[in-house]
């Protein structure tokens, strides 16, 4: 709304279809009545989303097709509509299965889907962890709580300004002049871009939390430390959870799941991440990169490595190797601006990677990009790898500890911080 605050009725729209959709559901006897209501909502909140992402997606190729030759609608996309309409629309399908009873209270409802630490960026919350939690008039706000969410506030604040907007700096500097570099040094941006994305999403996620906690509320987690996953199958379990658990549970399930056979599930596995890529922008290039990581997906499934955890260090950190590498070679089409800069890029990464044309990083910009990476590590997988901010202010002298993290947070940000007002880079979807 300070954005546009004509875009304020879109946000209501989308409430007020999904809240008397849910209702008529509960209160239809009959199947199809149920059923009937159900198409109502979903259909008439992704006009919504189709008609302010995807209109001039859809009118461009039909154009280049030839088919019409219709203008572009001139508009500027509403910050976090895609994920408030996910959040809304699997309120609606809850209902219609039964997990849920329908909210007959407005205000409740709306602000579930306006709760505005997570509105525009996520996590994506379902009913059934907010709708009570907002139900519950005797909801304080303890000291605990605003402790917990004090820390886990500027432990977000630490990866976006301290991780991610310093690595950004080399990240922006080749992509925007990618012509001028060698494969060897876009492989190195693509790498640190992986890198910078996690943090800022991730940052962005732990904010969040924080805020809704210091407020007396508990979102779900939304990453687990992905990049240590053994398999793209746990990285999908690890990475934007809220999403990738709403893609399997609303899509991937609906279009029948594994219970149809080998090729069904490949097929199903693939569609659900093309569906995924095109939720996160309407461009090619984020298609492309959902049906990249099908299709990894689909090949871990035929050889049967999903989810089995080796034993052996030495196969674990390969498995862990072969994750990062797959998975940054999808980010390529996520930061590209456009397939064909993509697609030059891919091609001179994997035809030009000699390190004679390394173009290096300064070496305040390295010293920087090192210590915040290795704190990273440190904090993110030794210590909240089996210690949450809940279980550490929970120890013995866990308030000290947590209070001694936030203090140490907060210097480091004040002192490494890159504050070039960078914008979070899912703010765009």
């Amino acid at each position: 709304m300070w954005f546009i605050p004509s875009y304020v009725i879109i946000l209501f729209i989308t409430i007020f279809i999904d809240y008397y959709a849910a209702i008529h559901i509960e209160e239809s006897e009959s199947k199809i009545g149920k059923k009937k209501h159900l198409i109502i909502g979903i259909v008439n909140t992704c006009i919504v989303l189709f008609f302010f992402k995807y209109y001039n997606f859809f009118v461009d190729n039909l154009n280049y097709l030839g088919f019409t030759s219709i203008k572009h609608w001139d508009i500027i996309l509403p910050i976090g509509l895609s994920f408030h309409v996910f959040q809304s629309l699997s309120y609606v399908i809850e209902v219609y299965r039964g997990n849920i009873r329908a909210e007959r209270n407005l205000l409740i409802y709306s602000n579930f889907v306006m709760m505005f630490p997570q509105l525009v960026a996520g996590p994506i919350e379902r009913a059934d962890n907010m709708l009570p939690q907002l139900r519950d008039n005797q909801n304080k706000v303890s000291y605990t709580d605003f402790s917990i969410g004090f820390g886990r506030f500027f432990w977000g604040l630490f990866k976006k300004v301290a991780v991610a907007d310093v690595v950004s700096q080399y990240v922006d500097a080749v992509y925007n002049n990618y012509l001028h570099h060698s494969g060897s040094t876009l492989l190195l941006a693509t790498f640190l871009f992986a890198i910078q994305i996690y943090c800022d999403f991730s940052g962005y996620s732990d904010m969040a939390i924080g805020v809704a906690r210091m407020l007396g509320f508990k979102f779900k987690e939304n990453f687990s430390i992905p990049y240590f996953s053994k398999s793209v199958t746990e990285f999908w379990r690890r990475w934007h959870i809220s999403l990738s658990s709403w893609l399997k549970d609303y899509i991937y399930i609906s279009f029948g799941g594994n219970r149809k056979g080998t090729l069904i599930t490949y097929r199903n596995l693939l569609l659900t991440m093309l569906i995924g890529g095109l939720w996160h922008g309407a461009s090619w290039n984020f298609v492309i990169w959902g049906g990249l990581n099908g299709i990894y997906l689909s090949f871990e499934k035929l050889l049967n490595i999903s989810m089995d955890n080796p034993k052996n260090i030495i196969v674990k950190l390969l498995r862990i190797g072969y994750v990062f590498v797959a998975i940054s070679f999808t980010w390529i089409f996520f930061r590209a601006s456009t397939l064909s800069q993509a697609k030059y890029i891919a091609y001179k990464i994997i035809t030009d990677l000699s390190p004679a044309k390394f173009n290096s990083l300064s070496t305040s910009i390295l010293l920087s990009i090192t210590i915040s990476l290795l704190l990273l590590l440190l904090f993110e997988f030794f210590l909240f790898r089996k210690h949450s901010f809940d279980k550490i202010y929970l120890m013995k002298h866990g308030k000290k500890y947590l209070n001694i993290l936030t203090i140490f947070f907060i210097i480091y940000v004040l002192l490494n911080g890159n504050f070039n007002g960078a914008q979070f880079i899912y703010f765009q979807f």
